[in-house]
């Protein structure tokens, strides 16, 4: 059963459902398409409006079934394509320090995508440097991915929300062909880029806090988005209870957690998600995945942006970095030291959450980053059905 809507969603977002979902859609004839009816599967109609489209329906690597409308329009969720960005002095005058916030470090250029604002957006088309980046988040599932925009055809290609949802997880859109994409696993899966793959970025999603304090020379996306939103707000209040249901998800869930269990996922081989609990009862974990040897780091101190009205003071989650543990040829063991440092076995090193070495015969050294995604359990289990559950050996 759905949760009661108005806990968590805008009216904006209500209103939206209830024109959209609750009511026939205008949609494009078959006969209109230049192939066979490529909606055959679901009787010709699907649950999503296609009449503001010129994509080529024709080609798609998902059933037409599993996409459904989320309520908005294309873009009814703004983009942010032309960031402003602020100094950190600046900005500490409306982030409270427990506040989550996606940190991107692209060749020394780091900046902060407070979650305050991406709530309400979902998506930042920006460029560091000459690296064109997407920086996205899908609330419903709380996934924060970051994405290299390729150029195809000469073009380099922003991205939109569709106002679509698959598994819950938002489904964008590219305005150069208006090929379709899913946002957790950054694949074309409608249009003419079907089977292409995006190339992710690792952006942990940390405190404030933290952020200022590992790159105190940072930039910090501002409020001014040229939109007038509620900013620091949340508009999903409670979304993230352990008894609540996804929304407008209908996969099958792993029976080992809760649907709204908080996990983190590599995507190494098969994959492996770290539950959330055992990261904070843990501190850090050692292990192997597809061959490769991970070291997952737990430390408390950032707010979910999915618990109270307020962002700032909501309930705290932690934050998590993920890293390849060998370090010049040498695979290191590390343990918890104080609140958000880590020791290796091996040489006695200090590290921090990034996986920076800040004191001892490793100083200066900085581990691998791995992509990982911070997701409730439902979203790994419909994207990474392979994929396992670590348990410890005790």
């Amino acid at each position: 059963m759905i949760p009661p809507l108005h806990r968590w969603l805008p009216s904006v977002f209500m209103l939206l459902l209830a024109l959209v979902v609750g009511c026939a859609q205008a949609q494009q004839s078959p006969s209109d398409l230049d192939c066979d009816n490529p909606f055959a599967e679901v009787g010709g109609n699907p649950n999503f409006d296609t009449s503001h489209w010129s994509t080529n329906f024709c080609e798609h690597s998902v059933p037409y079934s599993e996409i459904i409308s989320g309520g908005p329009p294309p873009d009814g969720i703004p983009p942010i394509d032309d960031p402003i960005y602020t100094d950190i002095g600046s900005a500490n005058d409306w982030i409270g320090d427990d506040e989550p916030v996606i940190a991107l470090d692209v060749n020394g250029d780091a900046r902060a995508y407070p979650l305050q604002i991406l709530t309400w957006h979902e998506i930042v088309n920006d460029t560091m440097g000459d690296t064109p980046v997407a920086v996205t988040f899908c609330p419903l599932c709380y996934a924060a991915v970051t994405f290299i925009r390729p150029e195809v055809d000469g073009e380099r290609l922003t991205f939109g929300t569709t106002g679509n949802l698959r598994h819950s997880d938002m489904v964008m859109w590219d305005r150069q062909t208006e090929s379709w994409w899913q946002q957790f696993t950054g694949e074309g899966i409608v249009g003419d880029l079907t089977g292409e793959k995006l190339e992710t970025v690792p952006a942990p999603m940390i405190s404030w806090a933290k952020f200022k304090e590992t790159h105190p020379d940072g930039k910090v996306l501002s409020r001014d988005t040229g939109h007038n939103r509620r900013y620091g707000e949340n508009p999903y209040v409670g979304y993230d209870d352990i008894n609540e249901t996804p929304f407008l998800y209908r996969g099958e869930v792993g029976d080992q957690l809760p649907p709204m269990a908080r996990v983190v996922g590599i995507e190494q081989g098969d994959g492996r998600a770290y539950a959330f609990q055992d990261l904070e009862d843990r501190r850090v974990i050692n292990d192997t995945v597809a061959d490769r040897p991970v070291a997952v780091f737990w430390a408390p101190g950032t707010a979910s942006a999915m618990d109270r009205q307020q962002i700032t003071g909501s309930r705290d989650v932690g934050a998590v970095g993920t890293f390849d543990r060998r370090v010049d040829g040498q695979t290191l063991t590390f343990q918890p030291a104080d609140e958000d440092t880590f020791t290796d076995e091996e040489t006695g090193t200090t590290w921090n959450l990034l996986g920076e070495a800040i004191d001892g015969p490793l100083k200066g050294q900085r581990l691998d980053a791995i992509v990982h995604h911070h997701i409730f359990w439902f979203v790994w289990s419909a994207f990474q059905p392979e994929g396992d559950l670590y348990a410890a050996a005790d």
